[in-house]
């Protein structure tokens, strides 16, 4: 116990299991690593359960970028210590920023053991703030792109923060993470191919050999049957330009690779080919394959991360980075990917686009992939200036929805402004993607251009929508109004809908709220968490009270509502009584309603000795509470649960941006009393500060 604080990292990373066999944790030893080290506070500190793991990876990063020097601390400078080598195990996400220098430093031949440690550790790859670079660099993010997800086991690849993106470069991206590239001399490392897919590739030509010869093909002699086993490869690898029959292993596995050349057009209507009103350069073209050949090239069963065989012969000059997919056709519209000479590898399942502007081009692109992206699960499409290029992107997802080994469940979906009302965008979600377990639709403003646009037809209650799978929906409304009636057809086809989430809507008249909690009711059997952002429920307070006696809701959260703007005490005695006789609700969030001392001290009654609530969770964050008044009510709680022999449900109160700063001794006390009955989240909030940004934006 005495020696393990005096290791450097390399010790104390190899001790990690003889102190675990003797009871000894090494967590405190880490965690005071971090704060020497890193010298900075992480976020959701209270949530890290492994400060090895935490320090190790954050300290790979931060090594890759330049940013830390290990002679800095005698603790890391260790001639034993290889810093990306020993703590590359620990790194199960990287952002890789700016210039990419990070891909060029892990593709270099010293830190091959690095790469190889990555492709086994590594799920989520992240770029930020990615500036244009030349080739050289570019080639380096194929390698890496190639062995940490085709040969790798990165699952989500996610973009942050990129105003003017390369264009080459962000479809390279999205290219190699829907499992697209080429092959051959192209993906050449320190100047041989890789040499995974040659083992795969040779693997591959030894079972075609094999099926080839146990076919026998036409049973006549035996140099006859030779002959045919030594043609088999070469016939597999002639349908270059069809489209193989889907990958048929496990999530994020795809054993058996799809080989297109199809384009896909933005309005394509189905992935079986099919006739369109676009030219012929942008029509879907799918090529049936020989029978014998598609047998030949089923996945083996229990075979891992197998591609197929690469063509040869096929490719143009190896040194032109980009020829695989970025062929823009001449005499057809720009940017329509082609996926000639390309292969189907392994592939990501989840995909966020963050402050990412995508053209008509990009989207176009992207929709191409999507079409056949059978192994995407998620897709976060966040402020990027799609406007009416979400067709196109619903039209990928509309052919990919008909595949059967779809895997698709969460759209997420916001922007600054909305091209249509934000309930008729969510019908055509649901009618195209009824296979959807999440949907979220945001949207700040309405279309500038439309400030006039009338709202959508009244009559939209008849609209027919199928039967959705529809688990969780959340609408931010850019102040629209909320009509039940267009809400109406989606939550009658969202029986199994558990969670619904509306932010920022208007109630265009009184009776609207009564409407749309019958409609609930009647409609949602299953619904568990109801949510209201910032909604002015200050005249609803019938329907606020009918919603906190629901016996099928377990979560209600009445955000910014100004639920107490024009009440009387009356109001919050209501509320209180309500909460008592209800034993099916375990959380109630109230951030941002005024509450103040005195709401929230009455609070406090719910969980008297007369009470019947199994509350577990209570949010009274951003509620003008002080010192004085959350002593106050810690006092009275620890009353009732003495009243109740030490037996409380409570288990968890939010604090957040509350004015406790104003007396740091009595509100130190109040804290401390109340984590000896509940656990408490609470942060530094200077009231000062935000009050005086308050009044500047005034």
């Amino acid at each position: 116990r005495g020696l393990l604080p005096l290791l450097t990292v390399f010790h104390l990373e190899r001790a990690e299991d003889a102190a675990r066999r003797a009871g000894l944790s090494t967590q405190p030893i880490w965690r005071k690593l971090w704060d020497d080290v890193m010298k900075t506070r992480p976020p959701n500190s209270e949530s890290i359960t492994c400060w090895r793991k935490k320090f190790l990876e954050t300290f790979f990063s931060n090594v890759l970028h330049g940013v830390l020097d290990v002679s800095s601390d005698w603790r890391l400078n260790d001639r034993h210590f290889s810093p990306l080598l020993h703590s590359s195990p620990h790194v199960s996400q990287l952002t890789l920023c700016n210039m990419l220098q990070g891909a060029v430093e892990l593709t270099a031949e010293h830190n091959h053991k690095v790469l190889e440690n990555l492709a086994g550790s590594l799920r989520i790859l992240k770029f930020q703030h990615l500036l244009s670079c030349d080739q050289s660099i570019k080639r380096s993010l194929v390698l890496l792109l190639h062995r940490l997800i085709h040969h790798g086991s990165v699952s989500q690849v996610s973009m942050y923060s990129w105003p003017v993106p390369d264009t080459v470069l962000l479809v390279l991206i999205l290219t190699m993470s829907a499992g697209f590239w080429r092959s051959g001399n192209a993906l050449a490392y320190h100047s041989s191919p890789c040499g995974l897919c040659r083992e795969e590739d040779k693997a591959q030509r030894q079972e075609s050999a094999q099926e080839g010869a146990e076919r026998g093909c036409d049973t006549e002699q035996d140099g006859h049957s030779g002959e045919n086993q030594k043609r088999s490869p070469k016939r597999a690898d002639a349908p270059t330009n069809s489209v193989l029959s889907g990958p048929r292993s496990p999530p994020l596995r795809n054993a058996a690779c799809e080989e297109t050349s199809s384009d896909v057009p933005c309005g394509h209507t189905s992935i079986q080919g099919g006739s369109s009103p676009h030219s012929s350069s942008e029509q879907l073209s799918c090529h049936p394959i020989p029978q014998k050949t598609r047998r030949r090239l089923k996945p083996a069963v229990g075979r891992k991360r197998r591609c197929l065989r690469r063509s040869r012969g096929h490719y143009a000059d190896p040194e032109d980075l980009y020829d695989f997919v970025f062929t823009v056709k001449r005499g057809g519209p720009a940017g329509i990917l082609s996926l000639k000479a390309a292969h189907r590898f392994r592939s990501v399942s989840t995909l966020e686009l963050f402050s990412v502007p995508l053209t008509g081009e990009t989207c176009r692109t992207l929709s191409n992939l999507l079409s056949s992206w059978v192994s995407l699960e998620n897709l976060v499409l966040s402020y990027n200036g799609l406007n009416a290029n979400i067709s196109c992107i619903l039209s990928g997802l509309r052919a990919l929805s008909r595949h059967p080994e779809c895997r698709f469940r969460v759209l997420r979906v916001s922007d600054m402004f909305s091209h249509m009302p934000c309930m008729e965008l969510v019908r055509c979600i649901l009618s195209a993607l009824p296979q959807l377990h999440t949907l979220s639709v945001s949207f700040d403003l309405k279309n500038q251009l439309e400030g006039s646009r009338p709202e959508a037809n009244p009559s939209c209650d008849k609209a027919e929508i199928p039967e959705s799978c529809l688990e969780v929906l959340e609408i931010r409304f850019p102040r629209e109004p909320l009509h039940t009636a267009f809400l109406l057809p989606v939550l009658k086809a969202s029986k199994s809908l558990q969670q619904l989430s509306l932010d920022s809507a208007t109630l265009p008249c009184p009776q609207e709220l009564g409407l749309l909690l019958e409609v609930l009711k009647e409609c949602t059997p299953n619904l568990k968490k109801l949510s209201f952002h910032d909604v002015n429920l200050a005249e609803h307070q019938k329907e606020v009270l009918l919603l906190l006696q629901d016996p099928g809701l377990q979560e209600i959260t009445f955000s910014f509502c100004r639920l107490f703007e024009s009440s009387t005490a009356e109001f919050l005695s209501e509320i209180i009584n309500t909460v008592k006789r209800n034993s099916s609700l375990k959380s109630l969030k109230l951030p941002g309603n005024r509450l103040g001392n005195q709401r929230l001290v009455a609070l406090a009654d719910i969980f008297s000795e007369d009470s019947s609530s199994s509350l577990c969770q209570l949010d009274v964050s951003s509620n003008c509470i002080k010192p004085d008044g959350l002593l106050e009510f810690t006092k009275k709680l620890e009353g009732h649960i003495q009243q109740r022999g030490g037996q409380l449900p409570f288990t968890h109160l939010r604090l957040f941006q509350n004015w406790l700063d104003q007396d740091a001794e009595t509100a130190q006390e109040a804290l401390r009393r109340l984590k000896a009955v509940c656990s408490v989240v609470n942060d530094a909030w200077d009231s000062s500060q935000a009050f005086a940004d308050y009044i500047s934006v005034m």
